[in-house]
């Protein structure tokens, strides 16, 4: 799983937080961001339901296989 936050869509609700707290967490500015060593979602089953939470979209999870093809 490849998780991204696009900071500049961020307004801080804190959704994400609050649905998955053991992968997202918020900045010193409120902004949202991943918990150090959770970027890959951890295994956490409520990741996908955070980014559906996050009021403006900000948060976009792929598969790792999506997310390796297009690097390529």
């Amino acid at each position: 799983m490849h998780i991204e936050i696009d900071k500049n869509v961020c307004i801080g609700a804190g959704q994400c937080a609050l649905t998955a707290p053991g992968v997202f967490t918020q900045d010193d500015d409120g902004f949202s961001m991943l918990i150090p060593g959770r970027e890959d979602g951890g295994g956490d089953p409520n990741v996908r339901e955070a980014a559906r939470a996050c009021p403006v979209g900000a948060i976009t999870v792929t598969d790792s296989a999506a997310a390796e093809a297009q690097v390529e």
